[in-house]
């Protein structure tokens, strides 16, 4: 896939500048394969430390929401899918919020058909939608996707597998994502997060 020309400026950031650093941010996921409790993500450095959790909080029988909190257990970011949408739709809001007001952005599903995402992220005040202000494309399967700033090829972020025999055997899934210089690395962890929601077997559809 395209490369972007040149780094990232300036700060790019959604969540917070906080998370944007001026060199490439590898980041190590462990997901809990058969739990959806309290913490089944947890985001760490190269050097172990966690950066991230995420708590699965379940609302009501058709809402559902996830919590991403810091090292600290903090909330940085509440996660909420969206009823009723032509698409498969969520919302990001700041902190533990679900207000309006507190909106940061929301992505839809472009298409999950045979495994294969295209999700739209939209940010806030980008309320026409007619352009999307981030992509994201791959195979969840794989744990193989990319996310595109805007709707072109400068890339941002890659998400690929890690695979170790331990995480077979303990039931964790495993994987790295490589966050470009500048780019808010909490604001990929999110998309992250809902790309695995739209992906569980219960969430999956065939949007075209």
């Amino acid at each position: 896939m395209a490369e972007p020309s040149a780094p990232q400026a300036n700060p790019l950031w959604v969540i917070s500048p906080h998370y944007c650093a001026p060199y490439p941010v590898d980041l190590g996921i462990v997901r809990k394969v058969l739990t959806i409790s309290d913490g089944n993500f947890v985001v760490t450095d190269t050097n172990g430390n966690i950066i991230f959790k995420v708590k699965g909080v379940l609302l009501t029988l058709v809402h559902q929401r996830r919590i991403i909190v810091d090292a600290a257990g903090n909330p940085i970011v509440t996660i909420r899918d969206k009823v009723m949408s032509a698409h498969s739709r969520w919302q990001a809001f700041r902190g533990e919020s679900t207000d309006s007001k507190d909106l940061l952005f929301s992505a839809k599903t472009h298409s999950v058909l045979y495994l294969k995402t295209k999700l739209d992220v939209y940010l806030a005040h980008n309320t026409t939608e007619k352009v999307c202000d981030f992509k994201v494309e791959g195979s969840w399967l794989e744990r193989s996707c990319v996310i595109y700033a805007g709707d072109s090829s400068t890339v941002i972020a890659k998400m690929h597998k890690k695979r170790t025999a331990q995480s077979i055997l303990i039931g964790k899934d495993n994987f790295m994502v490589t966050v470009y210089p500048n780019i808010d690395y909490a604001f990929i962890v999110a998309l992250i997060v809902i790309l695995d929601e739209i992906n569980r077997p219960s969430k999956a559809v065939v949007v075209v």
